[in-house]
């Protein structure tokens, strides 16, 4: 999509690097839909509503990055949970359509919401992660600095990709309108 009137090359020259944010940000949210509902939100649920093999896989994956949380979420950590189930995962979908077409404009509201939400939540995480005295912890969590940053790893992404799409949504010409609102 061309910019009217930006005299070709400088217009298109912002669009590549904001369209490859745009397919980051579809992907994103696209593969956040299956995690969520098939691994994030088995804290929540009754147990025997999801098959061995996921349940399993919940296990694994907390005892091999040593993850208790997602085992025996903490209740500030279940209120992240419910957040995302009843907040975030039904826009889940929406974003992922409004960047796969790309230059969504209506989606730079609700993304900065988003994003802004998602930065809280996963600050708190992380400094859970990092400060944190596991010891006490009925099922086991990071020992060492390696498993502490080992486990900051994989949440880690999940404060990185919305931290650029809020400043994406904040800064990037095709989201951004304020600049042809120019006084002289």
């Amino acid at each position: 999509s061309g910019m009217p009137g930006a005299g070709g090359a400088p217009g298109a020259a912002m669009a590549a690097p904001t369209r490859l944010l745009e397919w980051l940000f579809a992907l994103y949210f696209l593969s956040h839909i299956p995690i969520t509902v098939l691994i994030d939100l088995q804290p929540l649920l009754p147990g025997g509503l999801y098959p061995e093999s996921l349940t399993e896989l919940l296990q694994w994956y907390a005892v091999t990055f040593r993850d208790p949380m997602m085992l025996q979420p903490p209740e500030w950590f279940k209120s992240f949970i419910f957040c995302e189930a009843f907040l975030q995962l039904p826009f889940f979908p929406i974003a992922a359509y409004a960047f796969l077409k790309g230059g969504c404009k209506w989606i730079r509201t609700p993304a900065i919401i988003y994003s802004s939400h998602v930065a809280t939540t996963l600050l708190a995480i992380l400094a859970h992660i990092l400060f944190h005295d596991f010891s006490h912890s009925e099922h086991s969590g990071p020992r060492t600095q390696r498993e502490r940053l080992l486990l900051l790893s994989i949440y880690a992404p999940y404060l990185l990709i919305p931290l650029l799409m809020l400043f994406t949504m904040l800064f990037s010409r095709q989201y951004n309108q304020v600049e042809k609102r120019k006084r002289k």
